[in-house]
Formats: C-alpha cells, structure tokens, sequence
C-alpha cells in the first residue's frame, strides 16, 4: 500500500511585508518535505512576486498551475512565512480538491523589527477565516506557529500525510459484499444508499457463486498450486488436512478473483456457516492474509468495520483487524480481551500463528471448520474504531488504546489480546447508548485525531466522541 507521498507547496505574500523571507521558506519546506521523505512540486519563483501568491491574478496563475499538475499531489502545503494576503490565498486554493495543511512561520525574539516581523501568528487567522466563508476545508495542527524546519513540523507532516492518505483513499472506493448477512446477526446491518452517498460503491455477490466457483476449479491449476505454497509459508498448515487445505487455497484464489475483476479495495465475507456444513472450512486465515496483503477484509460481513479498517489501513500504512469486544481482564476495569477467530493479520501477532480447526464448529460437528489461525496480538499502541448507517449518514468513532503483553491461558482459541483503554468503563457505556456493534477495529499506532480530522473534516462523515 505504501507509496511516497506529494505535495504542492504554495506560499503566501502580502505587500507591505518582508516579502525577501519568502525565499528562504521556498528552501526550508524543500529541505522539510524532502527530510519526512516525501516528495512535492512547486510553482517558479520567478512567476509570482517573491515567489509567493498576493493578488487575485497571482492566485488565478497558481490555481491554473494547480489545475495543470492535478492527480500529481495528495495535498498542499500553504505555507505563511508573513501575513499573508487572503483574497489571493483563496482564489488560488478554493478548488484544489485535496487536503490543505496551513502552516505559519513563528516570530523570533531578537528579529522583531519591521524588516524582519512576519506577523503570520496573525495572519494565519485571516486566511483560515475567509476559507471558512467560502467553506473550503483545510487542516490547522499544533502548535498555531511552526517552523517548517522544527521536529515539531515532522510531526505535522507525518499526521497530514495520513490525513491526505485517508482522505483521497475514501472519497471514493469499491467494497465487496460477499454473502448475505448472517440471519441471526441483525448487529451488521448496513445502509448502501447511506454508504453510497459518502463514494462508497458496494458490489454484492452471492455465496452460491462462490462455491461453484471453487467446485468447477480444477485441483492442478496452477494459482490453486502456487496459492497453497502462499498459505503454508504464510503461517503454519501443519495440522491442516490435506483436503481442507485444497479448499482453503480455492477459496483463496476465488477472492482474489473478485478483488481483482470488480476492482474491490476492500471486503466483507459471510464466514459461517454455509462455508463450514458444505465446504468443511472456516476462512479466518483467508480474511488474515488478506489483510496482511493490504486488503481490508472483515468477516461476518460486518460492512461497517470494513469501512473502518479501510481509513485504519490508509492511516497507518499498516495492516488492521476487526475483532469483537469479548471478555473482560479479571478485575482490570480498563482491560479487555479483544479476540477473534483468526482473522488478525500475521504482522499484527506475535509470531506465525497455527491453523486449528474451529472450536465452536468442532463441538457440534466435527472436522467441519478448518481455518483458525490461532494466536496472540503482539503488544502495541493501537486505535480502535467503528461506525454505524444511521438515518442516511455515517456515524463514527474512534479512541486510542495499548495492547498490552498480559498472557492469555494457552486454552482460550482464536487470536486475541489483552486491550487496555483508558475510561473504559464510560466508553462501553457510550458505545452501548450509541448503538455501536460488539465489534471494533483495530490497527498499530495512535490515529485518533488523523480519523477525526478526514473524516469531519473532509469527508463529511458524523463522529462521536467517546472518550467523554
């Protein structure tokens, strides 16, 4: 999924201010950009006075430029080394169509004459007031003053190069339905008109044709072949039967074939239990390597955690999960075990997990559910979120927690972890009240106010605040 990031870089300038700095900002968001190892493009200086946009011609040539350069960058970078001159600023950036980091120089003590003053502590104020008017989003992050050179402005760069990834990777994407809904799990219902009207298109498929599909592949073919060298170096199959394991890479290739001919960018499957009474296995490993391939895959065909670990994956550049909120920790109010049957991706465990039969399935009916991937969640700082269709809109939510090391008896099946999340005790109850799912997502890394800012932001989606 990774791919190196670009921006455009646009600076401001206003008449009767130093403008000469505005050379020495060019250099320094070059040097910044290029340090967080991203790449980014730039007007000629010689083009505009300094180097800077001021006037609304000046604005008009930079939005041309822009126009000329669209699908090249993921965000812009609207720098303000000096007051900067709004009218200009917004004619040259109201349909940029991306992300718009707002970053304004700090003054220093000792250069606070007039031929040095810049005054952008003010005049980020005017710019970000007139966007406002003319309701064009854009992204201001801590500190309000920053230097493009300062650790502080890595950190900047590094939380807007997640918000854009977020941003441009959700406005519009293709998410696969594959089965119906479980009957017994109204919990995962969804609302496609609602999830269609924020780009999101949903292909459905029914499971009928997925099983005929494996039944009609042949047990020589060479991607069912070369799918079952994959599984077996992904994790460990030794205990698989050598027939289940045939079905296993089948299903394997037919989902890569949906993903590939409807160009899905994510997925839901109806894991149980059609594919347990006729097929005798349960696709958890499938859903894991899928994920850790980079493609967001939920079971039970919750939709909604699909949509969740999509803008997680996009953040993080990483792998997620969708796991239920299944037990709690002894008497730790603040711990959870976080579990589910195997569908967590390998780089999010603590080492390669083993394929088990399904232990729920293996009480009623033996040998019908192979494809546990069994194991534990590595120990890391996580963000867990969800959302919900409600009355044509998306709601959503997102907190941040830790896994923690604690251990969890060798008899407890599935891949789980112990979650431990601040407040937890009022976050349940929130989330109870709020008609959230028992299911949340997870990925590696504190995303919290990333999610919060595409998604309010940019993307126009409902947020709750959970953590009070």
């Amino acid at each position: 999924m990774k791919k190196k990031m670009t921006f455009a870089l646009c600076f401001c300038n206003r008449g009767f201010m130093p403008g000469e700095l505005i050379y020495g900002a060019r250099d320094d968001m070059v040097k910044a950009v290029t340090d967080a190892g991203y790449d980014y493009i730039m007007m000629d200086a010689e083009l505009t006075r300094y180097g800077g946009v001021e006037t609304r011609a000046e604005g008009k040539l930079y939005a041309e430029w822009l126009k000329k350069h669209q699908g090249e960058y993921d965000g812009v970078i609207f720098s303000m080394p000096i007051f900067a001159d709004e009218n200009g600023a917004i004619v040259a950036l109201q349909d940029a169509g991306v992300p718009i980091l707002m970053q304004a120089y700090p003054d220093e003590i000792g250069k606070m004459d007039f031929a040095h003053r810049r005054d952008a502590y003010c005049g980020k104020f005017s710019v970000t007031d007139v966007f406002t008017q003319y309701e064009v989003p854009f992204t201001v992050l801590k500190p309000h003053v920053v230097h493009p050179l300062s650790p502080k402005f890595q950190e900047n760069l590094r939380d807007f190069a997640a918000i854009c990834r977020v941003v441009n990777g959700m406005k519009r994407f293709n998410l696969g339905c594959i089965g119906a809904r479980t009957t017994a799990f109204k919990t995962v219902r969804f609302d496609e008109i609602a999830m269609q009207k924020h780009g999101i298109n949903v292909e459905s498929f029914d499971l009928s044709e997925l099983f005929n599909m494996v039944a009609a592949m042949k047990d020589d073919d060479e991607k069912v072949v070369a799918k079952i060298a994959h599984l077996e170096n992904y994790t460990d199959f030794s205990a698989v039967p050598a027939a289940n394991k045939l079905t296993l890479a089948k299903i394997s290739c037919v989902l890569d074939w949906y993903i590939e001919e409807y160009q899905l960018d994510a997925l839901a499957l109806r894991c149980w239990n059609e594919m347990e009474t006729y097929l005798r296995v349960c696709p958890c490993v499938l859903l894991s390597d899928l994920n850790d391939r980079g493609i967001p895959a939920s079971c039970e065909i919750d939709m909604c955690s699909a949509i969740t670990m999509r803008a997680m994956a996009l953040a993080s550049e990483g792998p997620c999960a969708v796991l239920d909120w299944n037990n709690n920790y002894g008497d730790e109010e603040n711990k959870v075990v976080l579990f589910h049957c195997g569908p967590v991706a390998q780089s999010l465990m603590t080492c390669k997990g083993h394929v088990t039969e399904h232990k729920m399935f293996a009480k009623n009916d033996p040998g019908s559910g192979w494809g546990c991937n069994e194991g534990r969640i590595k120990a890391m700082p996580t963000t867990i979120s969800n959302c919900q269709t409600k009355d044509g809109k998306i709601v959503i939510y997102a907190s941040e927690a830790n896994f923690t090391a604690d251990e969890i008896e060798d008899g407890y099946f599935g891949c789980a972890g112990v979650c431990e999340i601040p407040d937890l005790q009022n976050k349940l109850i929130r989330l109870a009240r709020g008609g959230f799912k028992h299911h949340t997502s997870v990925c590696e890394g504190h995303y919290k106010e990333v999610l919060k800012e595409a998604f309010t932001t940019y993307l126009g989606y409902d947020w709750v605040d959970i953590d009070g």
